[in-house]
């Protein structure tokens, strides 16, 4: 072999194992690259779903389990049901922070439970645990709206325990009940309705923002945050406000007409709260108790010695003693002030609420 043919033989070589090292480098570089637009192409599949642009009918949220009975204590075949009227009360359906689980709203759980217990021949009892600041108007009328009708058709008895709170729309939920007992330490009243809106247009003057609202009338736009109420326009909200607190006074009037005398009621429904002895004395409620003492009294009035006390879960949640609740639905904010959008808004409009202003 000459010495050319040598030194073209190790060239020959050298760009063999190059290219070999090349396809091993380019192989690597195709599977990342793979890997990469994988997790791009699930990160816009993802958006797609949550922006509404996908055309794919797919879930991404677990689906929301039936309600199941729960024995909490007791025993025999008559079952004693506990319903729980926890946080804000709202039309409004729960979510986490990442939107990926879903809770029925508060009002569309107490339906789904109350028919669930239509059909149970055992159930022979209700007790409405309440420990709840209010809510939205409409929300505590449709409850107390369903409740008079399970009354009604179920033909049990129905008892309140306010186990804390019970102010202004949770009373009225508890009116629909034949017993109000609120523990000692619980507090209740509020009777009373509250609006709440925002006036932001000396902020967006220092800001150098203008509003351009286009309306079909002058009165389109009264709840607006860009510009205050005028007078015409604050005695029209007030005049929703009578109304719905009118309603408020009529639905106590009706239920406690017989210990309550209808000025004297009026006179109490400034929006002020009241302790548990305060409200005994005003006959706001019928007895002090505990929980214990409410289950007593309930199978005293059936005529049992003993009960299954249950309640209705999605599982998942405890259910251990009689004090034990459901997730409650906090308020925000943004419920107080009227979001109910689900976030297609960018500006809250605004609640009318039977709730305690805390």
């Amino acid at each position: 072999m000459n010495i050319k043919t040598y030194f073209m033989k190790l060239h020959y070589n050298g760009c063999m194992k190059n290219k070999r090292s090349l396809n091993r480098a380019g192989a690597e570089y195709r599977k990342v690259l793979a890997k990469m637009l994988s997790c791009c192409g699930l990160i816009v599949f993802v958006m797609l779903l949550s922006s509404g642009c996908a055309f794919v009918n797919m879930s991404v949220m677990p689906p929301v389990n039936e309600l199941k009975e729960k024995v909490i204590e007791g025993k025999g075949d008559h079952k004693i049901l506990l319903l729980n009227v926890s946080g804000f009360i709202s039309e409004r359906e729960k979510s986490d922070k990442l939107k990926l689980q879903r809770r029925p709203s508060l009002v569309s759980e107490i339906r789904e439970t109350l028919q669930k217990a239509e059909q149970d021949e055992k159930i022979a009892g209700l007790i409405i645990k309440i420990n709840s600041p209010g809510g939205t108007v409409a929300a505590s009328d449709i409850i107390y709206h369903e409740l008079m009708n399970f009354r009604k058709r179920k033909q049990v008895p129905v008892y309140a325990c306010i186990t804390g709170l019970g102010t202004s729309g949770a009373y009225y939920i508890a009116a629909a009940s034949d017993k109000i007992i609120s523990h000692p330490a619980a507090i209740t009243g509020s009777i009373g309705v509250i609006a709440l809106k925002f006036n932001i247009e000396g902020l967006m003057t220092k800001l150098g923002i203008e509003d351009e609202t286009i309306k079909s009338g002058d009165k389109k736009d009264i709840l607006s945050p860009f510009r205050p109420l005028t007078y015409e326009e604050r005695k029209i909200m007030q005049d929703v406000i009578d109304n719905f607190h009118s309603r408020f006074v009529n639905v106590i009037y009706e239920r406690r007409k017989e210990t309550l005398v209808l000025e004297d009621l009026k006179a109490l429904a400034d929006g002020r709260i009241y302790t548990a002895d305060s409200a005994h004395k005003l006959h706001l409620i019928d007895q002090i108790g505990y929980m214990d003492d409410v289950i007593a009294e309930m199978k005293q009035t059936l005529g049992i010695e003993d009960a299954k006390i249950i309640r209705y879960s999605r599982g998942g949640e405890y259910a251990g003693t009689i004090y034990s609740s459901s997730p409650a639905h906090n308020s925000s904010l943004l419920d107080m002030l009227g979001d109910h959008t689900n976030g297609h808004s960018p500006i809250p409009g605004v609640a009318f609420l039977y709730m305690w202003g805390q």
